[in-house]
Formats: structure tokens, C-alpha cells, sequence
């Protein structure tokens, strides 16, 4: 685990008269911001309207937002984890649509009883991390329809994607719908290693929340007890957001210039 104090780190205001422009700084920077002042739902459905379009799925109601709870129906279902009270895997939000939903919002309505904390991975970090000890898993991570994420409308793909401008997104999920090349497999220890490496810790009270660029950081979440109850928005951002992110070091890590097969 990283960063004692992740929450007040990446802190912004949402009353600030330039909130909207920090956060976009921040993103654009570091993909990850934590807010608080959340009171209710609609408080939640404004602030994402004035920085995505938010995009309605499976389980979102009429108004984009879907409520993350613990239904007890949905436990042993695949791809429907969120809606138990069970740990979560770090993963990209949708990684088995085509184009997942570029930013992420989720904000507390109730803490759990016990557990439940939030847990970040930066794949910035990750991906630096993989390059300078281990190129070729690089590579492999980096080869196109390599994994499968999804069931039977899935998408092939790869966890590492590499952009015409040198810059990288991520893109992983480890549940039963989440299959892998063998080519890929024999390295999916580094990359598990490297995302325990790298997690954050964020507790969240009531209303208080974290907003992600959901092609750099992967989300997972604690078991717990309790009646826990969140909201999510997700969606494309309403102003340029660079794609991905650009490694962190090109001498000491090589890593913009491997050619991927």
C-alpha cells in the first residue's frame, strides 16, 4: 500500500469558484481527484453533469447513476460483484464494452459497518513498474486480443494499450469473465504483484467520493459488513482529456519505444 493520506491528497473543492478547472488540471495530471459536500443523490447528478456526459447502462436508473449496494441477489453472478459484499479485484469500470466510459464518479451515501474501504492502483505506476524490471511481460501485456473481457458479447483486447503518441491506458478485469492468452498468462504475477505495489487506501464517509480517469486507475473494493450503500456516475468527460497516460520515464524504463508484434 501506498500514500498515507491519498483522500486529502488529491483533494478538490466543489465550491470553489474553479472547481470545474481543477479538476480538469487534475485529471489531465494525475487521473485521480476525491471531493466531499456530496449530500444527496441530486447533489451528486448535478456535479457530474457539469463535467461528463453521463452515460446510462445495465444497471444505472433514469437518471445515469446506478446505486452500489449489497442486493443478496447477485452474489454468485458473474459480473455483478459490486452489487454483493464481497472483495473486488482492481479493475476497469465495463472493460468488456468496446469503449468503456472514460471517467468514473463514486460518492458514499452510507459507510459500511465494517470494511469496505476503496482501493486505487495508479497503472502509470504499474505499467513503470513492469517496464523497468520486466520488458518482455510489457510486450506481451501490450499485444493486441490477448485477453477477453466480458461473457459471450465481450471484447478482445489487451491490459496495456499503446497509442500512436507514445501515450499508454490500461485496461484489466480478474473475475470469471476475464480470460487470457497463455502467451499473457505466464506473467499475470508480475502485474498482480504490481498492483498490490502500488494500491491506495481511501476510506469514504458519507458523502464524500473520488472521480478517475478510468483508462489510468484500476478500482477495487474491501469485503465488508453492513448496509453500504454508493453512487456512480460514469461517462465521457466534457473537455479534452488527453488519452491514457505518458510513462513515467523513457530512459529508465524504455518503455515508449517498445514495438509491440
Amino acid at each position: 500500500m501506498r500514500e498515507a493520506q491519498p483522500f486529502a491528497a488529491h483533494f478538490v473543492d466543489i465550491q470553489s469558484p474553479r472547481a470545474e478547472e481543477v479538476v480538469q488540471e487534475h485529471l489531465r495530471d494525475a487521473g485521480m481527484i476525491t471531493l466531499s459536500g456530496f449530500t444527496s443523490r441530486s447533489v451528486l447528478r448535478d456535479f457530474a453533469a457539469r463535467i461528463m456526459d453521463i452515460t446510462p447502462h445495465r444497471d444505472s436508473a433514469p437518471d445515469g447513476l446506478t446505486t452500489i449496494r449489497d442486493t443478496r441477489r447477485h452474489t454468485h453472478l458473474a459480473g455483478y460483484g459490486g452489487f454483493g459484499n464481497g472483495e473486488l479485484a482492481p479493475h476497469t469500470e465495463r472493460s468488456g464494452v468496446p469503449e468503456p466510459p472514460r471517467l468514473m464518479l463514486l460518492v458514499c451515501g452510507t459507510p459500511a459497518y465494517a470494511g469496505g474501504d476503496c482501493l486505487l492502483t495508479d497503472g502509470r505506476a504499474v505499467y513503470t513498474d513492469i517496464a523497468a524490471r520486466r520488458r518482455e511481460a510489457i510486450i506481451a501485456l501490450s499485444r493486441p486480443r490477448t485477453a477477453f473481457f466480458g461473457g459471450g458479447d465481450g471484447h478482445p483486447t489487451q491490459v496495456f494499450t499503446q497509442h500512436p503518441d507514445e501515450r499508454v491506458s490500461i485496461r484489466l478485469r480478474q473475475d470469471g469473465l476475464a480470460r487470457f492468452s497463455p502467451t499473457v498468462q505466464i506473467y499475470l504475477p508480475y502485474l498482480r504483484t504490481a498492483l498490490t505495489t502500488y494500491q491506495i487506501r481511501l476510506p469514504l464517509g458519507a458523502g464524500q467520493g473520488y472521480l478517475i480517469d478510468n483508462q489510468r486507475w484500476l478500482h477495487a473494493r474491501e469485503a465488508f459488513t453492513g448496509s453500504r450503500l454508493c453512487w456512480r456516475a460514469l461517462g465521457e468527460p466534457l473537455f479534452p482529456l488527453p488519452a491514457g497516460f505518458a510513462p513515467a520515464s523513457r530512459d529508465a524504463t524504455t518503455t515508449t519505444s517498445v514495438v509491440v508484434p
